[in-house]
């Protein structure tokens, strides 16, 4: 499968799963520091909802403050927006070209399965992300790309339990490959999850 289905498959399956959600899981926290499920799920969707001027425009009002920015309008739209309409927003759009600014194709399908994770693992939700475009992510890991993200894979092998797959050398960290790859992203994962000397991540959004 290539990237552009990938994604749209990965965005249309999230958002069956959001359609599922209770309220109250809506409201309950993310892995994401200070979002809520809602948050996440309204800030999967911004690249397709607001225009480069529109970004650019609030990027300044932001002081310069990319997470600043990101932060405000997550939760402006989750507030504006009923639970319908935040789920939709990710499915009208599966086949939307947004990328990040950096990384193209594979760090679009990063931002939605890492924030999809950031959903589900916070919920106790068992999704498994398909193993094809988790070994797309899990191939970009790097430890400049860990310390983007708050997390030093200084000393560290990554060693999934689950399929193929280590990272690093160094004392192991073992676990699920999409934990590691949270992991590898800066976040701070359910205690249990990971077995190794775990180091403290930072609380990425």
């Amino acid at each position: 499968m290539d990237l552009t289905s990938m994604i749209a498959a990965e965005r249309r399956e999230f958002a069956d799963l959001l359609d599922g959600l209770t309220a109250q899981q809506w409201e309950a926290p993310s892995l994401c520091a200070g979002w809520r499920v809602r948050d996440v799920a309204a800030h999967m969707s911004m690249g397709f909802r607001y225009s480069l001027p529109q970004v650019l425009a609030h990027f300044v009002r932001a002081r310069g403050s990319l997470h600043r920015m990101t932060d405000r309008l997550a939760r402006h739209d989750a507030a504006a927006a009923s639970t319908g309409q935040l789920a939709g927003w990710l499915r009208d759009n599966a086949r939307h070209p947004w990328t990040p600014p950096v990384g193209g194709l594979v760090s679009a399908l990063g931002h939605d399965v890492v924030h999809g994770l950031d959903i589900t693992v916070a919920l106790g939700l068992d999704r498994q992300v398909p193993e094809d475009r988790l070994r797309v992510l899990l191939d970009g890991v790097t430890h400049k790309g860990a310390r983007f993200f708050g997390a030093d894979l200084t000393g560290l092998q990554l060693r999934a339990d689950d399929l193929d797959w280590s990272f690093g050398t160094g004392t192991p960290l073992t676990g699920p490959a999409q934990d590691l790859l949270l992991f590898a992203f800066g976040r701070r994962l359910p205690e249990g999850r990971l077995r190794g000397a775990v180091p403290r991540a930072a609380a990425a959004g």
